[in-house]
């Protein structure tokens, strides 16, 4: 698995600034804010990370990824605010592609799994030999075949996407790569640290309470059962509307 970063928004920190204080005041140039102080930048930013996230979309990073399964793409592209360009198996031949498996190596599957790959690649090559079009005989191929996706995110779907794919429930493929992706983006922008935390970090409670398996439950709260309802009873007896007031280029 390689992960690289490819392309990403040039001053994207001072963007992020300019399209949150713009929003607020519209009298700071983008100039300007280049030329605050970096430590009136990190104050502001982290004022931001607290407040609609809309600001977040005008950051984007586009992503390289090879040496990775099919199982981990179809899971990646679900993601319905990414763009993806993919390597096509419907018109290159993938014979001599990596399979994967994920099996632990002493156990009965690891040793089933590789002599199912084999044959598979091996009844692959053969019909492309035999001359079968490609698309046809892709229908053979194991999901965990090697492949390489070009991926695009904004940093709020970044964000969105930590919350749960660096979740212990995920997949293990996918919290590995996703990782390192975010390692990338670090290395490139270390103040974007915070923005992209698991959902136990970031709100203090357990994404998926069904899954008792997580050693991180001892530490996030559980409610109990009949607490959701009774907010939402509470709730429906409320009537409270806010009323925001920009000062000095923030709101409460």
């Amino acid at each position: 698995m390689n992960v690289n970063i490819i392309s990403h928004t040039p001053n994207a920190l001072e963007t992020l600034l300019y399209t949150k204080n713009t929003r607020l005041q519209g009298k700071q140039t983008i100039k300007d804010i280049k030329e605050w102080p970096e430590s009136k930048k990190l104050d502001e930013l982290a004022y931001m990370r607290d407040t609609i996230q809309s600001s977040w979309e005008f950051v984007d990073y586009i992503f390289e990824i090879n040496g990775v399964t099919r199982a981990f793409t179809h899971q990646l592209i679900r993601t319905r605010q990414g763009s993806y360009a993919q390597e096509s198996q419907r018109t290159v031949d993938v014979s001599n592609a990596e399979v994967l498996n994920t099996f632990p190596k002493d156990s009965w599957g690891w040793d089933k799994f590789d002599s199912a790959q084999d044959a598979i690649m091996a009844e692959y090559q053969d019909l492309l030999d035999h001359g079968e079009p490609v698309q046809d005989a892709r229908g053979l191929l194991p999901t965990n075949i090697t492949t390489s996706i070009i991926a695009k995110f904004d940093m709020r779907t970044l964000h969105n996407m930590a919350l749960l794919r660096l979740c212990t429930r995920t997949q293990g493929e996918y919290q590995r790569v996703f990782k390192e992706m975010i390692k990338k983006v670090l290395e490139i922008h270390p103040w974007a640290e915070d923005f992209f935390k698991v959902h136990c970090v970031w709100y203090g409670t357990c994404a998926f309470p069904r899954y008792d398996k997580c050693p991180m439950q001892k530490h996030t709260v559980h409610y109990g059962e009949g607490f959701q309802e009774m907010l939402q009873e509470e709730f429906d007896k409320i009537q409270h509307e806010a009323v925001p007031v920009a000062k000095n280029g923030r709101t409460m």
